[in-house]
């Protein structure tokens, strides 16, 4: 089944490779240097109160505005130029970041109310930043191509993460958690630099309606509307939602097993956890072949069955290879599902729609995930890891299941048609 779309899609112009090729480095880039920041923030907050209450009351705050910035930022993307959205969100970031280290190393005394409106700030530019990036790459790479596109994009991302702790520790080492800090504004100001090589096609005008009745709220809503609509992602969402509910405070859980359940140092801890970061590589560089091969429906449900099989086996662990073998199909697995569904909505939704749909996407589908965090690390804290895992990845499996029944199974290689 071709995909289609209501609106058609301008031509891109020539040289989009190569800004592809410069988003690619600019998300690293940034994903490296956000790195150097997760390690900061927290000892420049020990450093000022010594709370880490403190300190997740700041990380609180970001995640609120990240959330809040999120019911509007499908808007913004789908009103302005997204290349100049893109990079004056990086050039914004830089400030807001830059700002902290100065006042750090400025004050006598540093206050830390500075934080609470910089960081939240920049986490709230972020998201619209995200957002923006994912109608990129529908402007940047055809159609048949977005699988693989997206596998190279998280593929990347991931090896980031994986390097970012490590030399943000040695760069705090060096100059203190300040300059860590600076590091991440700088990144920020080089992937904007990059950015400004990307050159995006002209889009397609919405179609006309009555002038001056859509409010941001209205507008938001025509990205729910898009998902409630269509056939396939309608399913495909609530499961998702669903599905993140029994998932997303799984690595905490990893950790408390590894720590508490089977007794292992912090660097075993650290080992497991980049077995992970090897499997999310992994299943990135594959998920284009398996799509190709098995059609949308058959890659998204064996992938979303494998997640919760490799989570439900993990109560059975008793050495920690073990556990890393787990993890990494766990985190495999778990790329594959978030690369073939992020790829569909990007091939199906028309192109006007594509921020508010994105934008509508991720609000709903976090909308569980710190119910379901907060639920399984209580329940692993009371009833141990192994109880946890078992109820997750029973819960994830129900979940691939359940797919069965709807429209997901029947999609094919590209699960066209927009609506209905």
């Amino acid at each position: 089944m071709s995909v289609t779309t209501s609106t058609p899609v301008a031509p891109a112009p020539h040289g989009r490779g190569r800004g592809f090729r410069a988003l690619w480095a600019a998300q690293v880039l940034s994903v490296l240097g956000d790195s150097f920041s997760q390690l900061a923030v927290p000892l420049l907050v020990l450093d000022a109160t010594g709370s880490i209450a403190t300190a997740g009351l700041l990380t609180g705050a970001s995640g609120v505005a990240s959330v809040v910035a999120g019911l509007f930022a499908g808007v913004v993307v789908d009103r302005f130029d997204r290349r100049a959205l893109l990079v004056g969100a990086d050039v914004a970031r830089m400030l807001l970041l830059a700002a902290a280290p100065l006042v750090w190393w400025l004050a006598p005394t540093p206050p830390i109310w500075p934080l609470f409106v910089l960081l939240p700030l920049a986490a709230a530019i972020g998201m619209v930043f995200q957002v923006a990036a994912v109608t990129a790459v529908r402007g940047l790479v055809d159609g048949p191509e977005l699988t693989r596109a997206n596998g190279r994009l998280y593929a990347g991302t991931a090896l980031a993460a994986v390097a970012g702790p490590a030399l943000a520790g040695a760069v705090s080492g060096w100059w203190g958690p300040a300059g860590a800090l600076a590091v991440d504004a700088a990144s920020f100001g080089v992937s904007g630099a990059l950015l400004t090589l990307v050159r995006l096609p002209a889009r397609s005008a919405a179609p006309a309606g009555p002038a001056g009745r859509a409010g941001p709220w209205t507008e938001f809503l025509a990205g729910a509307r898009f998902l409630w609509r269509h056939r396939v992602l309608r399913p495909l969402t609530a499961l998702l939602t669903v599905f993140l509910l029994f998932t997303y405070g799984m690595d905490d859980v990893v950790v408390y097993h590894l720590k508490h359940g089977l007794h292992q140092p912090d660097g075993t801890v650290g080992l497991v956890l980049a077995a992970g970061a090897a499997g999310t590589v992994t299943g990135s560089l594959v998920v284009a072949r398996l799509r190709r091969r098995f059609g949308f429906g058959a890659c998204w449900i064996g992938a979303t069955a494998a997640t919760g099989g490799a989570v439900a086996a993990l109560a059975s662990t008793r050495r920690p290879a073990e556990v890393g073998a787990l993890v990494a199909v766990y985190f495999g697995c778990l790329g594959v599902g978030g690369i073939c569904s992020l790829s569909l909505r990007q091939e199906v939704t028309p192109e006007h729609l594509l921020g508010r749909v994105t934008a509508a996407f991720w609000t709903i589908h976090f909308s569980l995930g710190g119910i379901g965090a907060a639920a399984f690390t209580w329940l692993a804290q009371r009833h141990g890891a192994p109880v946890t895992f078992v109820v997750a990845g029973a819960g994830g499996v129900a979940v691939a299941v359940a797919a069965l029944g709807t429209a997901v199974r029947r999609a094919g290689p590209a699960a066209g048609h927009p609506i209905g």
